[in-house]
C-alpha cells in the first residue's frame, strides 16, 4: 500500500526528491494547482531566487505540463473533472510514484484564513484523509493556529513524513 500526501503540482516539479522515494507514494494534487503550472510557465516572476535554479525549475514545470498533456494522462484528468471531488486514475511517475488529480471544490470553509488554492489543499487532505506536504511555513503555522484537523509536513521533512505515515 502506498503512502499518500496532498500536494500542489508545482512542488512535485520543484522538489526532485519527491520523485525518488524508496517506497510507493501517491501524491494527490488538486486540479487548480495543475492550472497554476501554466501561470508559472508563462509568468515573468521567478519561482526561485537564483537565476539558474529558476531556469531549471521552469524547465521541470514545462516537463510536468507536457506529461499531463500526454493523451492517456490528459484523458484520466479530464474524466476526473466531470464530477466534483472525483479523483483521476493514477498517473505513474516512475516505479514507486503515482499521482492522482482531484477535482477539489473550494467551498470557502476556511476562506478567511486561507486563499482558495490553500483551501482546496486543506479540503482535499480532509476528504482523502491524507497529510499535506508543503514548503510554505506560513501555511503550516496557519493550519496549526486554526486547529485544522489534518497532518501537515514541511517538504524538508519528507523522509520523516514517509516514516511517520508508514504506520497510519
Amino acid at each position: 500500500m502506498s503512502q499518500r500526501f496532498v500536494i500542489e503540482a508545482v512542488m512535485v516539479a520543484i522538489y526532485g526528491q519527491l520523485l525518488s522515494a524508496n517506497r510507493p507514494v501517491e501524491y494527490i494534487v488538486p486540479y487548480t494547482t495543475v492550472l497554476e503550472l501554466y501561470e508559472f510557465e508563462e509568468g515573468a516572476e521567478p519561482l526561485m531566487n537564483e537565476p539558474g535554479d529558476d531556469r531549471h525549475v521552469k524547465e521541470k514545470v514545462k516537463e510536468l505540463i507536457a506529461y499531463f498533456e500526454e493523451p492517456l494522462n490528459k484523458k484520466k484528468i479530464q474524466k476526473a473533472l466531470t464530477v466534483p471531488w472525483a479523483k483521476s486514475a493514477p498517473i505513474l511517475l516512475g516505479d514507486q510514484i503515482k499521482l492522482s488529480i482531484i477535482n477539489a471544490v473550494d467551498n470557502a470553509h476556511y476562506g478567511e484564513l486561507f486563499d482558495p488554492i490553500e483551501t482546496e489543499v486543506l479540503l482535499s487532505s480532509l476528504k482523502e484523509e491524507a497529510p499535506i506536504l508543503t514548503d510554505q511555513l506560513e501555511m503550516i503555522q496557519r493550519i496549526i493556529s486554526a486547529a485544522v484537523p489534518i497532518q501537515v509536513f514541511d517538504i524538508d521533512d519528507f523522509e520523516f513524513a514517509l516514516e511517520g505515515t508508514a504506520h497510519l
